[in-house]
């Protein structure tokens, strides 16, 4: 295994522990911490797929990420810092 499969289990662990921890309602689904991990994992995973040359895995992985960015946007707009 090399670094570009860690790179790749990483992005894959991100994605599937914000589920898992979604499920056990340890993260809402509209925390900050859900959509990081979302949007981190997705985007890791887009990369993983463009040196692939996989482009359905990296359009689904690009459209997933940047909806978790959108999410994060919203929720920074939502409750600005003080």
């Amino acid at each position: 295994m090399n670094i570009f499969d860690l790179l790749g289990f990483l992005g894959m662990g991100l994605l599937l522990s914000a589920f898992l921890l979604n499920q056990l309602k340890i993260f809402a689904s509209d925390s900050l911490a859900y959509h990081i991990f979302n949007f981190v994992g997705a985007y890791i995973l887009s990369y993983y797929a463009y040196v692939l040359g996989n482009t359905p895995f990296l359009i689904l992985e690009f459209v997933w990420g940047s909806f978790a960015l959108y999410k994060l946007l919203t929720i920074n707009k939502q409750h600005p810092a003080t």
